[in-house]
């Protein structure tokens, strides 16, 4: 599956006094990304109610980012395990496409009212590319 890509500028209330993007933000950047591409796969079947929380997150910064740049992130989901999803953002300058960071999330699928992990339903691997998770018979 391509990545899914979302385009935003930077703010001026996102950057420090040297006009570069706080690090903090990078991970703002990330649950843009993922809010965007769960409103994107809800018309691929996404179920509506499907809730997931970060596990792990990693942020590799590789160049600067700075105040009114056009940023292109882009989001692939890696891997879907029973319960959990690894997913991969990439942060590019939208003009030149130059790579400044990447940023790994591990989410859990979670069942709210139980507060426990939760197998990740089969709309939602389906909206992502994945096959349904088979059953076995026997």
């Amino acid at each position: 599956m391509k990545p899914f890509r979302h385009t935003f500028r930077v703010r001026y209330a996102e950057v420090d006094p040297q006009s570069v993007v706080f690090n903090s933000r990078y991970l703002e950047y990330a649950d843009v990304l993922v809010s965007e591409f769960f409103r994107d796969a809800r018309e691929r079947g996404l179920p509506v109610d499907a809730e997931f929380h970060v596990r792990r997150a990693e942020v590799d910064y590789l160049a600067p980012i700075r105040l009114e740049e056009l940023i292109e992130g882009r989001l692939t989901v890696e891997a879907i395990g029973n319960s959990s999803m690894r997913t991969l953002v990439t942060l590019h300058g939208a003009e030149d496409g130059s790579l400044r960071a990447e940023i790994r999330l591990l989410t859990v699928h979670v069942d709210l009212p139980e507060g426990r992990p939760s197998p990740v339903p089969d709309g939602m691997r389906q909206a992502c590319g994945f096959p349904a998770r088979e059953t076995v018979n026997g």
